[in-house]
């Protein structure tokens, strides 16, 4: 018959071999985890970085939803600048720069905060907007219409007094764009 202390010692020497292949699939899982957050963060840093570039550039993600029903708020240019195209960048606003500079989603969007602000009402959200234009209110077109009015504003064209909320900016008021 075995001895207690040799049962003692046969478990003791099984527990340390389970501690030690857990330690080293902890080390190993541990591994996988600092490369896993390194990509993480460089995925991050990369979105990040080409939200960047395409706010620069003034490209923009079209939806298909967001052109329907377009009405021209300006048919005669009042400035030198020919009518834009689809996916043309974003000029900064300045005195006498007609809307038709910019392209049709751009104007249905000061169209739209125009017409609140003829009618006396506050700034609108994109949500509202997404409502005004009849586009279904889902995540990706409210924030497709986020990033469009998120460009006017750094480009001058609208106001963002509180964080979600647009107006024209005062020079911006008219389908002109001039003051």
């Amino acid at each position: 018959m075995p001895s207690v202390s040799g049962l003692l010692e046969q478990r003791e020497l099984t527990a340390r071999r389970r501690v030690e292949e857990l330690r080293e699939e902890a080390d190993r899982v541990q591994a996988e985890l600092v490369v896993a957050e390194q990509d993480w963060k460089e995925w991050v840093i990369a979105r990040s970085r080409v939200g960047e570039v395409l706010a620069l550039s003034g490209d923009e993600v079209a939806v298909a939803d967001a052109t329907e029903g377009v009405r021209d708020t300006d048919p005669q240019p009042e400035s030198p600048i020919a009518a834009a195209r689809p996916k043309s960048v974003v000029p900064m606003w300045r005195a006498g720069l007609a809307w038709s500079a910019l392209s049709l989603d751009y104007q249905r969007i000061l169209g739209v905060l125009s017409d609140q602000g003829r009618l006396g009402q506050g700034p609108l959200t994109c949500q509202e907007m997404a409502k005004a234009f009849g586009i279904e209110a889902v995540p990706a077109k409210v924030e497709t219409l986020r990033s469009k009015a998120k460009r006017l504003v750094a480009r001058g064209w609208l106001a963002e007094s509180v964080p979600g909320q647009f107006t024209l900016t005062p020079g911006a008021a008219g389908p002109g764009g001039g003051s």
